[in-house]
């Protein structure tokens, strides 16, 4: 006997489903296809995946339903893992000597099915200019006047075009890296030890932290100094917000400085908040942080300590609560474990959206579960890893020989699946390091610093939509 039930129970019981499951009960008939096609559905699995969907509309996003989303946007994230060496063309840009070495994309960058995307890097091209540079193209864009002092410091914030340079006089200056002259400019009381620009709830700001602990908000465009505060007695080496923004760490490589937590809200709106709303993690020699992605509240911290030296992890989920007419800050410890039978430690680290986390050492790429469970070994010889990228699609790691090795997580297990190797890159040099690593839908970029020759920029660049 067939059982018929109405709308309402049905859109109940395919609200369990994953993306997966609704395709697949979309083709059972005609009735079942118009209820697992339902915007109500693939807006929330579309939350799911990207949190930014909370603050958009589609109009924003250029489609007509949530559904043409999700199977649009997926198809962009998995394009390069579908790709082959073949697809991929090589360039590279030299660059000063002595060049401290930053990069980030100045490109809100997406393919798209009918032909090449366009990545755009801006760089500290000289101790005195930072320029951009159209991959796809292979020529330099734009590049800014002589600045009277070095630059020390650069971010991007590639979904409005902007980039935020601070240089040794702790002058800081916002750019659109199409006119000759910065858009803004403020400064610091004292030298800066790190920035960041985010786009926030509340709108785009910069984060900029100096060497005696402060913490100071900048509003874009026009550098308008929004609050700042006092977190630690000495600087902070990083800030690393969460994938929505309403948290921001701050953490230090000190034996006695734990990392700190803020409620960015705390910070942006000085009116509704007596004073900035934090927590201390306990959590010393902090080395790497890294917020889940597609979460909001979870971070994962990794430290090397002791003789001989023992790696660990520890997770944290953030929460607000309200005590009184008090808000408050609590990060509660969810998992931990050490790496204690290796005879390497982990440089390098990330996590994916499923709370695995990957490491990398000289000789290995390890997954482990967020409790310490070994998931995965990748061994590396006679080549070593010296760079790793992690986001929810990829793993992409960087060797000594000039190779790139991509990996994707496999979307119904815990596990890594190698995808192919790019092998044209130029060799590490004797006393050269890889400062950045930058991936975006259509190009893999690295920075090179030589300490004794010439620098580069080199760029896989994806010329065939797979």
């Amino acid at each position: 006997m067939e059982i018929h039930l109405s709308s309402f129970p049905m859109m109940e019981i395919f609200s369990y489903l994953d993306a997966y499951s609704l395709l697949q009960v979309a083709q059972v008939n005609k009735n079942w296809n118009a209820l697992a096609s339902n915007d109500f559905l693939w807006r929330k699995l579309c939350q799911e995946r990207w949190l930014f969907c909370d603050m958009v509309t589609l109009q924003l996003l250029g489609k007509e339903t949530w559904k043409q989303f999700f199977v649009y946007r997926t198809w962009q994230e998995h394009v390069k893992s579908r790709a082959i060496p073949e697809d991929f063309t090589y360039k590279e840009i030299p660059l000063e000597c002595g060049v401290r070495g930053y990069a980030g994309y100045i490109s809100g960058c997406a393919l798209t099915r009918n032909g090449q995307g366009k990545s755009v890097v801006c760089m500290v091209s000289s101790k005195n200019k930072i320029s951009t540079w159209d991959i796809s193209e292979s020529v330099i864009t734009w590049v800014s006047p002589v600045q009277p002092a070095s630059i020390k410091l650069l971010t991007t914030l590639p979904d409005m075009h902007i980039a935020v340079t601070v240089d040794i006089q702790s002058t800081i200056k916002l750019w659109d890296c199409h006119n000759r002259e910065a858009l803004a400019t403020n400064n610091l009381e004292s030298p800066c030890k790190s920035l960041k620009a985010v786009i926030s709830k509340d709108g785009p700001i910069v984060l900029a932290g100096d060497i005696l602990g402060n913490l100071y908000i900048f509003r874009i465009p026009d550098l308008h100094l929004i609050s700042a505060v006092n977190v630690f007695p000495c600087g902070f080496d990083k800030i690393d917000c969460s994938p929505q923004k309403k948290w921001v760490l701050l953490s230090q490589n000190h034996p006695c400085i734990y990392p700190k937590v803020f409620y960015m809200s705390s910070l942006l709106r000085t009116s509704e908040f007596s004073a900035p709303v934090s927590t201390v993690l306990e959590f010393s020699l902090c080395k790497r942080a890294f917020w889940t992605p597609r979460r909001e509240d979870r971070v994962t911290l990794m430290s090397r300590r002791g003789r001989p030296i023992v790696t660990r992890f520890e997770t944290f989920d953030m929460k607000l609560e309200e005590n009184g007419n008090k808000t408050i800050v609590k990060g509660d410890l969810v998992a931990s474990f050490s790496l204690q039978d290796y005879n390497e430690n982990p440089k390098w680290m990330g996590v994916s959206d499923k709370s695995v986390i990957v490491c990398s050492t000289g000789s290995s790429l390890l997954l482990f579960s967020m409790k310490g469970l070994h998931l995965q070994t990748f061994q590396y010889s006679p080549e070593m890893i010296v760079r790793l990228w992690v986001d929810p699609v990829h793993v992409i790691i960087t060797c000594n020989d000039g190779s790139i090795d991509v990996y994707m997580w496999e979307e119904r297990s815990l596990l890594l699946k190698m995808c192919y190797r790019l092998q044209n890159g130029r060799h590490l040099p004797p006393f050269g390091f890889i400062k950045n690593l930058l991936c975006d839908d259509v190009s893999i970029v690295q920075l090179m610093i030589d300490r004794q020759g010439p620098c580069f920029l080199m760029a896989y660049t994806l010329n065939i939509c797979s």
